[in-house]
């Protein structure tokens, strides 16, 4: 007889504990309060339009995600359009991988980035150096503008700056050092591939969630959507994974883990805009996705072409472009946008389609942060990006939690001989 687990939120973590789990012999009940699965990252209808609530990419180190994305029949080759790691902007300027191992792409990325003098190059070099003798390591107070204090305005602007505020969502003056150095080293210094970019050209229901809820079905898992828990009281006998967002886990185990609970509600949030445009002009991008150069007037720091990537007539000429670790209201952030796109990008007809504003997006991932443990107890784990790891709010971390809150709970029924 397979052992009941119940899986409460149907996020990426949640779903990703619960395919684990059914792979791994447990009879799955996944809960969820949405009417709709995927959490922050699935599918926003606009005017039949399938859009997001977040433009999101995945890079080639995300193998965990890969994994059971392939576990539940997803042709990830079809899915997902890869592309060696670009951070070019439309003036030409910046850097892109070629699609060599690693260490020599991002050597070669540096040697011919555009807009770097020899001096940049090579101070970037020995800094990367640095960091890979030292194990990518460093202290856990330190920002990521300390670990770059001295690299140029130039090497700032256009690497450090927007892979640190994509990667972390904060700017280096207040993100983790630590965590930024883990990333630095799994991307761009890990094995073939890891640093390329995974952009989905479907929306992020059809390219996970709605693929991981049918293969579940399928194994006799019970989905339960608008599904609202108030208290875990019901299961304290039976194996729980929370996979709901911190705030809700917080409210859930407020009475039996007072101090997990803490940690989990005072955990910082930033916020991520992604504003959809629509333009009336044919685009000539060299890549779909661009970097754009940012500031307070000019708040986004990539630009994606959806009609490139989906190849679907309805999305031709629509654009998302994201505004990382965003400030300020919608229709301000919106009109920033719009000018952003007519002076680096030239598009003076455009319109603004939809702006989704995630205002918690992601927990800060700032230095010396104090992150929740998986483990409440034996028969109750927490998964989701913001449990304790070494990864910034990814679906990459958000996955992992989910396979290792499972891998906790299998643990324990070994040791404990349950059937």
């Amino acid at each position: 007889m397979l052992k009941r687990l119940t899986v409460v939120g149907a996020g990426w973590a949640g779903l990703a504990a619960s395919v684990h789990a059914t792979m791994n012999g447990w009879q799955v009940r996944l809960l969820e309060a949405a009417p709709q699965v995927g959490g922050r990252a699935r599918r926003v209808l606009h005017q039949g339009l399938p859009l997001d609530n977040g433009q999101h990419i995945l890079i080639g180190a995300y193998r965990e995600t890969l994994r059971l994305m392939q576990a539940v029949g997803i042709d990830t080759e079809q899915q997902l359009c890869r592309l060696p790691l670009s951070l070019r902007r439309p003036d030409g300027s910046g850097l892109q991988l070629p699609a060599w191992p690693a260490p020599w792409n991002m050597l070669a990325a540096i040697l011919t980035a555009h807009g770097w003098r020899w001096q940049d190059k090579l101070s970037l070099i020995q800094h990367a150096m640095r960091w890979r003798l030292n194990q990518f390591q460093c202290d856990d107070a330190m920002t990521v503008a300390m670990l770059c204090r001295d690299l140029s305005p130039a090497v700032m602007s256009l690497l450090i700056e927007p892979l640190c505020v994509s990667a972390l969502n904060l700017p280096s003056q207040e993100a983790s050092a630590k965590v930024f150095l883990r990333v630095m080293q799994d991307a761009l210094m890990g094995g073939a591939g890891s640093s390329d970019m995974l952009i989905p050209r479907s929306d992020l229901s059809q390219l996970w969630p709605d693929a991981a809820v049918k293969w579940l079905k399928q194994q006799g898992a019970d989905i339960i959507t608008g599904c609202h828990v108030h208290s875990l009281d019901e299961w304290a006998a039976e194996p729980v994974v929370l996979a709901c967002p911190a705030w809700e886990a917080a409210k859930l185990t407020a009475n039996a883990h007072p101090a997990w609970s803490a940690l989990a509600s005072q955990l910082p949030h930033t916020a991520i805009t992604t504003v959809y445009l629509q333009a009336e002009q044919a685009l000539h991008w060299p890549s779909p996705v661009m970097a754009l150069r940012c500031d307070a007037q000019a708040p986004a720091q990539f630009a994606f072409d959806k009609g490139r990537l989906s190849q679907q007539s309805p999305m031709q000429g629509v654009l998302a472009l994201v505004v990382s670790a965003s400030q300020g209201d919608r229709q301000a952030t919106t009109e920033a946008v719009l000018r952003q796109a007519r002076d680096q990008l030239g598009l003076h007809q455009t319109q603004a389609l939809m702006t989704v504003v995630e205002k918690r997006a992601a927990f800060a991932c700032v230095p010396g942060l104090r992150r929740p443990p998986a483990q409440l107890g034996n028969t109750l784990v927490a998964c989701g990006d913001y449990i304790d790891g070494p990864y910034p709010a990814t679906l990459e971390g958000a996955v992992q939690s989910g396979v290792h809150a499972v891998d906790l709970l299998t643990s324990w029924r070994i040791r404990e001989n349950k059937p």
